[in-house]
């Protein structure tokens, strides 16, 4: 198994925006691109607390991955979802992306 770590940085003020977009949306479209979240999670005390978003994602491989990303991104209800919700402005200033390998002692492995 492939785990992929996305931390996204929001801009102030649009955090319920982008808590909102995942919740009513983006859950629903990932599982129809092979997209297994693992869990999310937000920054509350710290560097960018209460401005970070961090989610993890549990995939076969790296081409699962990478086949998963290019399919969601080309989603007509996506590309839909994202211009309304983007409608005031960008939701997201930045997007850090880490792939992670489990170690043999750990419980995801």
């Amino acid at each position: 198994m492939v785990y992929e770590q996305r931390n996204y940085i929001i801009p102030p003020g649009r955090m319920g925006d982008i808590l909102s977009r995942f919740r009513d949306h983006t859950m629903g479209i990932f599982p129809r691109h092979g997209i297994e979240v693992v869990g999310f999670w937000v920054t509350d005390l710290g560097e960018r607390s209460h401005g970070e978003l961090m989610y993890l994602c549990r995939f076969e491989d790296l081409n699962a991955r990478q086949a998963a990303w290019d399919s969601f991104r080309q989603d007509p209800e996506w590309i839909a979802v994202r211009k309304t919700t983007e409608a005031n402005g960008p939701i997201v200033q930045q997007v850090d992306v880490k792939i992670l390998a489990a170690t043999d002692f750990s419980p995801l492995s």
